[in-house]
């Protein structure tokens, strides 16, 4: 059993590659296998009205200044590349559009990511899946009905992947983390399925690593008290380094199901049974 535990800067790097490069760091020290970001088309994504609307930010007063501010171009994406083949980390992004999907064909990556709001389009899973990276899919606000016709698309070319169970609430509510879940998920699809984590601590995405999970996604953040939506479910880096040190731990716990004496626990057993009568 090996988790992959996968770090989502997403956006929390607040369109500072210094900041994302500060998260790569965090990530690795922590052993994390991966971090992920997420790849906007802005003007694709939303609605010109939506764009041209009031929104404060650092970057402004409107909505389109707020969400271009979040987003990283080709130069920092290229910074990013070479520092995580520098520090030996994979990396990849969650596109949310077909044109953010070609622009991350340039840097060959081995992963994918289908976020929980693109999981319904059939036509941007069909361009996902003919890619053939190794591909999770988000399974939040998504029927077994729509997960199936993804897993379906995923199939019929060929493509790896693995689902990942997902609440879209920033952050969730431990009351509706359902972890059972990813055992129904298991057992519909005959998949290997991970879990992605929007909730604030570390017992519920521990519990989730017990229950056989293949991935595991948390959120990170340098601090929880950042501008941006999606700090609060983030874990700080004393969080994803303590998370990663109980997952590996696990791993070694669960062991192979057999049930032995260990060479350790004969001569114990000896000395406690020695009053017992032969």
């Amino acid at each position: 059993m090996h988790v992959f535990i996968i770090a989502e800067i997403g956006i929390n790097h607040n369109g500072d590659v210094n900041i994302a490069k500060q998260l790569i760091n965090v990530a690795k020290s922590s052993g994390c296998d991966a971090v992920k970001f997420q790849k906007r088309d802005i003007n694709l994504v939303y609605s010109k009205e939506l764009l041209d609307s009031p929104r404060e930010s650092p970057w402004g007063t409107t909505q389109r200044e707020q969400k271009q501010g979040l987003e990283l171009g080709e130069k920092e994406y290229d910074e990013i590349d070479r520092y995580c083949k520098e520090l030996g980390i994979a990396w990849f992004a969650s596109a949310w559009d077909v044109n953010s999907l070609e622009f991350l064909d340039k840097y060959k990556l081995k992963y994918n990511k289908v976020a929980s709001a693109m999981s319904v389009s059939r036509d941007f899973l069909k361009a996902v899946a003919k890619r053939k990276q190794h591909t999770f899919i988000s399974t939040a606000m998504s029927t077994m009905e729509q997960i199936g016709e993804a897993v379906e698309i995923f199939r019929s070319v060929d493509c790896p992947f693995e689902l990942m169970h997902c609440v879209a609430t920033y952050p969730m509510k431990v009351e509706n983390a359902n972890l059972n879940c990813i055992k129904t998920l298991r057992d519909a699809f005959n998949c290997p399925v991970g879990y992605s984590g929007h909730e604030t601590g570390l017992a519920v995405s521990i519990g989730a690593a017990m229950l056989g999970i293949s991935s595991l996604e948390r959120h990170i953040t340098l601090d929880r008290a950042m501008y941006g939506s999606d700090q609060a479910a983030s874990v700080e880096p004393l969080g994803i380094m303590q998370l990663c040190r109980y997952v590996r731990n696990l791993e070694t716990a669960m062991g192979d199901g057999v049930k032995r004496i260990l060479p350790e626990e004969e001569a114990i057993a000896t000395k406690l049974r020695a009053h017992l009568k032969k």
